[in-house]
């Protein structure tokens, strides 16, 4: 479905024309974008020259009122003011706000290279947010989590389990001298601190973050989730039998993290164990290329 966005700032001069072209070209069909302002002016002739760098042209945007905008035609209003006080269109809208300087300025003793390079700033901070919105829209549903798992490293166990003992108000569950283990079912919580002692660990499964899922199926369910929406996949979902046996699979995000999504075995489950322990891979087409 497209997405119909309305950025908005005061004067509906540089910010929201900025955004409105930015928006126009990096979005593409994905969205229907237009622009507004409370008092609307002019567009700025430095955000036209800004957005030109670009190759983007808006020479021909004019600016509007928001009051001349129905709300039944915009399903996402952006925000972009700082200082000032934002325009507001009624209605039951999703809302951003996006606080961006104003680079346009009446000090006399602002340059043109000056006014020039405050633009670029709000021309590439808008960019970089509607970068971030881009990989939003039209976002496929991941898998239905019941947990969120975290392990991390920590120099001193001690001081760490007491820091996170108050920050989470809980004792840990249990704890060696490697490792604290904290549990709060009302945040759907597992976390995992672990001492960075110089001895050799597991990278499956310490330093990762995880998803728990209801059950196996949830576990399959995720793998074809991810390969449809185009993420790595480490490992495919097996069941594994060393350590906490778990129906797991394993991803990386985009800077190599380690992703676990996983399922506790059922009784009836843990009953089928076999004396090898070795993993076992969940269903045809999930068994890793030879």
């Amino acid at each position: 479905m497209t997405e119909r966005i309305l950025s908005l700032c005061v004067a509906n001069s540089a910010r929201s024309q900025m955004a409105e072209g930015l928006a126009r070209a990096m979005l593409g069909d994905a969205a229907v974008v237009m622009s507004a302002g409370s008092a609307p002016s002019r567009v700025n002739p430095y955000a036209v020259a800004a957005m030109a760098e670009q190759g983007i042209d808006i020479s021909g945007h004019a600016s509007k009122s928001v009051v001349d905008i129905d709300p039944a035609t915009v399903d996402l209003v952006i925000t972009l003011c700082a200082e000032e006080v934002c325009p507001v269109l009624p209605g039951r809208v999703k809302r951003l706000h996006w606080p961006i300087a104003d680079p346009a300025s009446n000090d006399p003793s602002l340059s043109d290279d000056e006014l020039g390079a405050r633009f670029r700033t709000s021309r590439d901070q808008i960019a970089a947010r509607i970068a971030v919105l881009s990989g939003l829209l039209l976002l496929p549903a991941g898998p239905a989590g019941v947990e969120f798992h975290g392990s991390i490293r920590v120099a001193d166990l001690a001081a760490s389990t007491r820091f996170y003992a108050w920050l989470l108000n809980t004792w840990p569950k249990e704890w060696t001298h490697r490792y604290a283990t904290f549990i709060r079912p009302d945040l759907a919580l597992n976390f995992v601190l672990v001492v960075s002692d110089g001895k050799t660990l597991n990278h499956d499964t310490l330093y990762h973050l995880g998803i728990g899922v209801a059950d196996k199926a949830a576990v399959i369910d995720a793998y074809h989730r991810a390969l449809a929406f185009g993420a790595h996949v480490e490992k495919p979902p097996r069941t594994t039998w060393k350590g906490t046996p778990l129906h797991e699979l394993w991803l990386t995000d985009p800077d190599g993290t380690l992703i676990e999504i996983y399922a506790r075995l059922t009784d009836a489950e843990l009953a089928t164990k076999t004396a090898d322990d070795l993993p076992e891979y969940l269903g045809a087409g999930t068994e890793p290329a030879q």
